[in-house]
């Protein structure tokens, strides 16, 4: 029977960070990694040895760690994840921060401004929203049945109040008109190189095209019938995305535009008013 310590030396070795291996050693053994760290002399039962091998082998072979551990934090939310959503990442905080800024500085009047995220996957953006702007009126579109069951879980988990919808973009919302969109797309391109290392998440979730911008063609060119007078739509896509992004605004006639910069100093969000 190996020791917690031979246990995580192990992962480390074949592959998986410290802060990873002591993760999923927590999982395993429902301890903290506080725990961990004043008791690694002790050994693990054959049973818990068995699953943390199983998931030090699968985060080895690049799945993802939320997958493994089932949750992700985001935006001070504790998010469930699986393999139907992507994994939500720091960078889409920054998109929720500006919708955030405009509901402060813009829409604080309104009694229920009414907000869309397109493409919600997890929920995480529409459910951060939410969550800081209680008196908003969130609706979050997925084409993925499987992904909503997973947003409408978290939403229930967390007692958040969020319409769900199945639909193909604006599609999924009829002839309604909002105060506010929001959307992390697809959008990377068909042949990126760093598709192989994201092979564990939903392709669909990923990519668009042969330039990655087609998802981000039908949410701009259809924007303007969903949004009201001097609404904002607000968009995340690639970190060398936004000069083409905002020419895809200009076109459809959107005013204002500009960019937000994600962790790294890239615009990694792009936005315009109707």
């Amino acid at each position: 029977m190996s020791s917690l310590r031979e246990l995580l030396l192990t992962a480390h070795a074949s592959g998986v960070d410290h802060l990873d291996a002591h993760l999923l050693m927590a999982f395993c053994t429902g301890r903290s990694r506080t725990w961990l760290i004043a008791h690694d002399d002790s050994p693990l039962g054959a049973d818990q040895q068995a699953q943390f091998v199983g998931l030090v082998a699968r985060r080895a072979g690049g799945e993802p760690l939320a997958y493994l551990l089932g949750e992700k934090e985001f935006h001070g939310l504790n998010l469930k994840v699986n393999a139907h959503v992507l994994v939500p990442r720091p960078d889409t905080e920054v998109l929720v921060e500006w919708a955030l800024d405009v509901l402060r500085s813009e829409l604080s009047a309104q009694q229920t401004p009414r907000v869309v995220d397109l493409g919600c996957g997890s929920g995480a953006i529409a459910l951060a929203v939410k969550h800081a702007w209680p008196q908003a009126e969130v609706t979050a579109v997925d084409f993925s049945a499987e992904a909503l069951a997973v947003a409408k879980n978290n939403a229930v988990a967390l007692g958040l109040d969020v319409r769900f919808v199945l639909g193909d973009w604006w599609r999924g919302v009829g002839n309604e008109r909002f105060d506010l969109a929001l959307s992390n797309p697809p959008y990377i391109e068909a042949d990126d190189s760093h598709l192989a290392a994201l092979r564990h998440e939903p392709t669909m979730a990923l990519t668009s095209g042969p330039d990655g911008l087609d998802a981000l063609r039908v949410i701009i060119s259809g924007a303007g019938a969903h949004l009201l007078e001097k609404s904002w739509l607000l968009l995340e896509h690639g970190h060398d995305q936004s000069a083409k992004v905002q020419a895809l605004l200009a076109e459809s006639g959107f005013k204002q535009r500009q960019g937000r910069a994600d962790l790294a100093g890239h615009l990694r969000c792009t936005g315009g008013r109707i």
